[in-house]
């Protein structure tokens, strides 16, 4: 059993239509067809969305892929149309709310990694492969790889776990053109991205994107090189052979898995609600990461 602890109501906006709420965001269509993507500050650990929220989560969120899909637009167009808030909109929707072109949606998780750990470390340990990619002996938790590597995922439903695959799973999925263009994409951004966040001493270890298609035209879509969708490190602290420190839920997942919390994650129960503590420790690293890349002052 997973999924979310208090499932909110969508909030009634007229002219918009609720479409899905996901585990941050909410899908809205407007009556343009155009969609509209709410990120709220609802946090997920270990596949259940937690009844306490993270102030301000949604919003950096929001203002960081912005940031990048700026410095990204040459390799991959994004799909965001205006940042204006829909006619009606709650004030709270302000800076958390993007307008967006309607995709044709891939349905996969275009991941890319730089450096093992997570999923591909447990595989690694086991195959010495992640996603079916042979890599070299001797690599251990924060390795980084000798180049980085596309290994896909499925998309999962709220409360079940993405997928490794294959890349030839992928090109069965979508076929060989599409499977090669979006390697090829998802590298080329990552390596961008991974680029830029050196030079502000940040390691980004691995990342997940999603694409759609407008026409024939590849569509960067939803967020992008968030701490919500990627792993972020601090460079002057990285040690393989160890976890990492990162700007990301980690208190989160720290605190829950601690006697403190007294929530057993084998259990059928719902995880409990969140200390002040770990919600301002989680907060002030979401804001630490936003200010570290883009070197803006959080407000």
């Amino acid at each position: 059993m997973s999924g979310f602890v208090e499932k909110p109501e969508p909030v009634q906006v007229p002219g918009l239509t609720h479409l899905h709420t996901g585990k941050v965001r909410d899908l809205y269509r407007d009556e343009t067809g155009n969609l509209v993507m709410v990120a709220s500050d609802r946090m997920s650990a270990y596949d259940w969305v937690l009844p306490t929220e993270i102030p301000d989560k949604g919003r950096v969120l929001t203002q960081l892929s912005l940031w990048w899909f700026d410095r990204l637009a040459d390799l991959a167009p994004h799909h965001v149309l205006s940042t204006d808030l829909p006619a009606g909109a709650p004030a709270d929707w302000a800076g958390r709310t993007l307008i967006c072109k309607s995709l044709n949606m891939v349905p996969v998780e275009c991941v890319a990694r730089g450096y093992l750990t997570g999923s591909g470390l447990v595989e690694y340990e086991e195959s010495r492969t992640v996603c079916g990619l042979a890599l070299p002996e001797g690599l251990a938790d924060g390795s980084e790889l000798p180049a980085p590597i596309f290994t896909p995922a499925t998309k999962a439903a709220v409360g079940d776990h993405d997928e490794n695959v294959s890349y030839e799973e992928v090109a069965r999925q979508v076929g060989a053109e599409t499977a090669a263009r979006l390697r090829q994409t998802t590298l080329a951004v990552y390596s961008r991205a991974r680029d830029i966040a050196r030079e502000r001493g940040i390691i980004l270890a691995d990342t997940k994107f999603e694409f759609g298609f407008d026409g024939e035209a590849l569509v960067l879509a939803d967020e992008v090189l968030t701490p919500d969708s990627s792993r972020f490190w601090p460079a002057d602290q990285w040690q393989p052979g160890r976890a990492q420190p990162s700007y990301d839920k980690q208190f989160v997942r720290d605190w829950l898995t601690s006697p403190a919390s007294g929530w057993d994650r084998k259990s059928e129960q719902p995880p409990p609600a969140l200390p002040q503590e770990v919600v301002e420790a989680t907060r002030g690293k979401y804001i630490e990461a936003y200010e570290r890349l883009t070197g803006n002052t959080w407000s």
